[in-house]
């Protein structure tokens, strides 16, 4: 039996646990390189909130338009977000949004153990 992320391809064992194959786990971490750039998650967190422009991408993340684009670049390169073109200004939004599902688990497991940390010290 096979079930299939994006293009690549999961086979199922016996104990139906699914076994990745060499370039699904390629795929993976990919994903998660992309996530351990904190400009590529101000970028992404901004683009939660709906289409920006380069232009008002800088302004939200504070940083310069070379390294926005840069970002973006890489971001649209591997299918995390798209490009739209109106007249002399790109547009860009979210094209996988389980990117945020991922960053909400990291966070909820961070908060967790802050409040661990938090209790053995009360």
């Amino acid at each position: 039996m096979y079930s299939f992320i994006g293009r690549v391809a999961l086979t199922k064992s016996n104990q139906g646990n699914k076994q990745l194959s060499t370039e699904a786990l390629e795929q993976v971490a990919l994903r998660f390189k992309l996530l351990s750039d904190p400009m590529r998650l101000r970028i992404l967190h901004a683009l939660q909130e709906g289409e920006q422009s380069v232009n008002q991408l800088v302004k939200l993340t504070g940083s310069s338009q070379p390294n926005i684009s840069k970002h973006l670049n890489i971001l649209r390169t591997t299918g995390m977000v798209k490009r739209r073109q109106e007249s002399n200004q790109a547009f860009f939004s979210i094209s996988a949004p389980f990117i945020f599902d991922i960053c909400e688990i990291v966070c909820n497991g961070i908060a967790e153990e802050l409040e661990q940390l938090q209790s053995n010290f009360t």
